[in-house]
C-alpha cells in the first residue's frame, strides 16, 4: 500500500516531520493549515518554507475546501482542537448529522467520507475524553460513533511524552482508526480485547505498558449519532478500543523510559533579552499560591485558589507542558535559572523547539518571536509521531 498522507490542521508540520523521520516512504500529498482570525498565516508559511506548497487551498479555511478536491491518500492525520462536538439536529438520511458550525471534527468526518482513507491517526488534548463537564465522555463518544458509522474501528491512548523518553511532560490523546476490511483490521478482529491492549494493538506495539487489569465497556448507538450527542455519558480511561460501536476501556500504566531533562535542551551564551530584569515581584506573585475572593455573575461569592508552581523551574526533570502563551508574563511560562549566569531567564525559541523535538530554528522563517512560541505551544512532540510512524510503516508494508 502506498504510504500517502493527508495532514489536516498541520501547524508547522509535526506529523509530517515525525513520519518522515520514521521512514522515507511517507509521502504527504496534501495538507491544510489555517489560523482563524489571523491576517498573517505564519504557521502555513513555515510549513511551506520547509516543504513547498501543493495548491491554493492549503492555506484557507478547511470548511471552504471541497473534500473531493483533496488528493487520494491512505493515511489521514491531524491535531485538531477540543471543541463542543454536540450534534445540532437530526437531518434526513443515514448521513444526516450536522455539528455546530466551525467545529473541526466535522471537517475530518467529511474528509473520511469523501476518501475512505484506510488508516487515520489523530491527536487531541487529554481532556477530550472527559468533555463536556456536564456530560462527561459525550464529545469523544460522538467521534467514536462517527468512526463506527464509517466502518472504522479505533484505539486510543493518552501518552505522556516524558514517560517515553521526551523532554516534556506533555499529555495528549492519540486516536488510531482503521477500516475493518484492511488486513490490519481483519487481524485485530481475531484478537481478544486483552491481547489488543497488552501486545497486539497499535499502541501496545508502540508504547510499552504493564499488563492491564479490569476492562470496562459500553455500547455506542452509532446508527443514531444525534442520540449519542443528547444522551451518551461514559467514563473513558486513558486507553481504549472500539469495534462496531462496542467500547472497551482500561487504565494503563506505562513501562517508563529515561526522559531527557530540561537542562539537556538549554542553549549556552543566551542573549540578554531573555533575562527577566524587571517585574520579578509580578513573576513571584503569578507563580505563587493564592486565594482570591471572587463574585460570580449571579452574585455568589467564592474563593478561587491555586497552588504554587516551582520558581524557577527545575532543570533536572522534563519540563512542564508548554502552552501557546510561552514567553509572555504569565503563570504557565517557564522561568529557569541559567546554568552559566545563575540569573533568571525565559526559554529561547530554539529551546522551545527542542522541547517539542523539532530541529533548531525550525520556526525561524520570518515570523515574530512570539509566534514562534505560539507555534511550539500548539505543536506535537515529534519523537512520539516518529515512534507511531515506525509502527505504521510495518502495518502498511503488511497491507
Amino acid at each position: 500500500m502506498e504510504q500517502t498522507v493527508c495532514e489536516l490542521f498541520a501547524g508547522v508540520g509535526g506529523f509530517r516531520l515525525g513520519l518522515e523521520k520514521a521512514s522515507s516512504d511517507w509521502k504527504t500529498v496534501w495538507f491544510s493549515q489555517w489560523e482563524p482570525g489571523k491576517t498573517k498565516q505564519w504557521a502555513h508559511e513555515c510549513y511551506v518554507a520547509h516543504w513547498g506548497d501543493v495548491d491554493e487551498n492549503t492555506g484557507v479555511d478547511i470548511a471552504l475546501v471541497d473534500k473531493k478536491d483533496i488528493p487520494k491518500h491512505n493515511l489521514l492525520v491531524g491535531g485538531f482542537p477540543c471543541q463542543d462536538y454536540s450534534v445540532a439536529r437530526p437531518l434526513p438520511g443515514a448521513e444526516g448529522i450536522s455539528g455546530k458550525k466551525g467545529v473541526l471534527w466535522w471537517q475530518i468526518r467529511d474528509t473520511l467520507q469523501a476518501h475512505n482513507a484506510p488508516f487515520v491517526l489523530l491527536e487531541n488534548v487529554d481532556r477530550l475524553l472527559k468533555s463536556p463537564a456536564n456530560q462527561r465522555g459525550r464529545d469523544f463518544g460522538v467521534m467514536l460513533a462517527c468512526l463506527a458509522s464509517l466502518n472504522y474501528s479505533a484505539e486510543w491512548r493518552v501518552v505522556n511524552a516524558a514517560e517515553y523518553g521526551a523532554a516534556q511532560r506533555r499529555r495528549r490523546t492519540f486516536i488510531f482508526a482503521y477500516k475493518n476490511n484492511t488486513k490490519w483490521g481483519i487481524y485485530q478482529g481475531k484478537n481478544t480485547v486483552q491481547e489488543i491492549f497488552d501486545s497486539e494493538g497499535f499502541f501496545a506495539k508502540t508504547f510499552m505498558i504493564n499488563p492491564v487489569g479490569d476492562i470496562d465497556s459500553c455500547i455506542i448507538d452509532y446508527r443514531n449519532i444525534h442520540s449519542v450527542s443528547e444522551e451518551f455519558k461514559f467514563e473513558f480511561a486513558n486507553a481504549g478500543y472500539m469495534h462496531n460501536g462496542v467500547v472497551y476501556t482500561t487504565k494503563v500504566v506505562p513501562v517508563e523510559e529515561n526522559p531527557v531533562t530540561l537542562r539537556e535542551v538549554l542553549e549556552k551564551d543566551v542573549d540578554e533579552k531573555y533575562y527577566l530584569g524587571e517585574n520579578l515581584d509580578k513573576w513571584q506573585y503569578l507563580k505563587g499560591s493564592k486565594k482570591i475572593l471572587r463574585t460570580a455573575k449571579n452574585g455568589h461569592q467564592y474563593t478561587f485558589s491555586e497552588g504554587a508552581i516551582a520558581f524557577p523551574d527545575t532543570l533536572d526533570t522534563p519540563s512542564r507542558t508548554m502552552l501557546t502563551s510561552e514567553s509572555s508574563l504569565n503563570r504557565s511560562t517557564h522561568v529557569i535559572e541559567d546554568p552559566q549566569t545563575k540569573n533568571l531567564r525565559l526559554l529561547t525559541p530554539v529551546e522551545a523547539e527542542r522541547l517539542q523535538g523539532f530541529e533548531d530554528d525550525w520556526t525561524n522563517t520570518g515570523m515574530p518571536e512570539k509566534f514562534r512560541y505560539f507555534c511550539m505551544g500548539n505543536a506535537l512532540v515529534v519523537p512520539m509521531i516518529t515512534r507511531m510512524g515506525k509502527t505504521l510503516d510495518k502495518i502498511f508494508k503488511d497491507e
